[in-house]
């Protein structure tokens, strides 16, 4: 594949993939993992009502990443802005990160400062 042209070695690949699903406001990718491979599944548009509670979380968990490797952190306005929200839907990002927070899948940046935003675990 690589010689090919369809892919590269450096490991920026799924970076790529991420930002851009999150550019177009797409529900994020899922990642299969097995013994010898990896599969992709890249989903086409639909609203933030259309996706999956689980799509919801895992988009938010691909968010805070994007920021954390960007040397941002994710907030509650970053995340409404991911999924397209205007301000009347805000409570709805606010609703994802509790959930995400109760997956231990994201945490508080700083514990003493909560509006600091939030990162990945």
């Amino acid at each position: 594949m690589r010689r090919m042209g369809f892919c590269e070695e450096q490991g920026s690949g799924l970076d790529k993939v991420i930002a851009q699903v999150e550019v177009f406001q797409l529900p994020p990718p899922l990642f299969r993992e097995s013994d010898t491979s990896i599969q992709v599944i890249l989903y086409g548009p639909r609203t933030f009502a259309e996706m999956t509670p689980e799509e919801r979380i895992r988009a938010c968990y691909h968010h805070a990443v994007l920021k954390l490797l960007s040397g941002k952190r994710m907030k509650n306005a970053s995340l409404y802005e991911r999924f397209g929200f205007n301000e009347n839907n805000a409570a709805s990002a606010s609703s994802v990160i509790n959930k995400a927070l109760d997956e231990n899948i994201i945490r508080v940046a700083d514990i003493e400062h909560p509006r600091a935003g939030y990162i990945p675990i």
